[in-house]
């Protein structure tokens, strides 16, 4: 069967398929891919690092709980703990040494 070009009615059998054309040549499952190492590459050249805790439900309410009091995220929340942290067992730390020298 032979199609004229300037024919609409007929099915084009040997063209694209009908429907909208395609933005993207990559499947969905392959640009997701893309974006996250783009994603993982950004934040490393941020210097930041991935993290995986594996903590009970219990605490992770918890955490959620005091994130929303303070108005941050997670990770936000953690970072200030440990900088805290370190900052006092610094303060400790100098206190002790003082201490043993007055002695």
């Amino acid at each position: 069967m032979a199609k004229a070009s300037s024919d609409r009615n007929t099915i084009d059998l040997f063209g694209k398929s009908p429907g909208r054309p395609r933005s993207q040549p990559l499947t969905r499952k392959d640009q997701l891919k893309i974006n996250k190492r783009a994603q993982r590459e950004k934040e490393k050249a941020q210097g930041l690092k991935r993290l995986e805790l594996l903590i009970e439900q219990e605490v992770l309410e918890k955490l959620d709980q005091l994130c929303d009091l303070k108005g941050l995220k997670r990770a936000e929340w953690l970072t200030l703990q440990v900088n805290s942290s370190l900052t006092n067992s610094k303060t400790t730390k100098s206190k002790k040494t003082v201490a043993k020298v007055i002695r």
